[in-house]
């Protein structure tokens, strides 16, 4: 009888798979992008690149009030949350090293008037966490097309890494 390995389940996208699908976007679109119009307004590439950094600055938010409603989560959340303020600085956004106590958040005026609502479980926050994660990179992945190469090259490393996030969220949730 001849041996067959058990079936394997297979429970997401594998890190080899994320990481050749944003370098494949990366070489499609990098030398292909067309210059920008002439108009006297930001560039297309201004604009994408301003909204990448509003995008990361909301989704920091968000790690920063699950982290505030369920402290159990913070050491879980923190690399995470670290990485995706990296990506807003990247962006040429500010993105704050470490998370800020709620009370100095709001003393200092830079959050936001209301804050985004976290679920109750920390299972359902963490999910919704990870939706936000991957919402967030599928807009990125389809904003490839209309930027610029070296931009074009950041938003699909960004996009990848939130696509990681989501999965190691997901993960985490269950």
């Amino acid at each position: 009888m001849p041996y067959s390995p058990p079936p394997r389940a297979l429970s997401g996208p594998r890190r080899r798979s994320l990481i050749a699908s944003a370098a494949g976007a990366a070489l499609l679109v990098g030398c292909s992008a067309a210059p920008d119009s002439g108009d006297a307004g930001p560039s297309r590439a201004a604009r994408a690149r301003a909204r990448a950094a509003r995008d990361s600055a909301s989704l920091l938010e968000r790690y920063d009030a699950v982290a505030a409603a369920h402290p159990a989560l913070e050491d879980r959340l923190r690399p995470l949350r670290a990485a995706v303020a990296a990506h807003a600085e990247a962006f040429g956004g500010a993105g704050a090293t470490k998370s800020p106590s709620p009370a100095a958040a709001t003393a200092s005026g830079s959050a936001t008037a209301t804050p985004p609502a976290v679920p109750a479980a920390p299972k359902d926050a963490l999910a919704s966490l990870a939706t936000a994660e991957r919402d967030l990179a599928d807009r990125r992945t389809r904003a490839l097309l209309d930027v610029p190469g070296e931009l074009a090259r950041l938003m699909a490393s960004v996009a990848a890494a939130g696509a990681a996030h989501a999965y190691l969220l997901t993960e985490a949730a269950k």
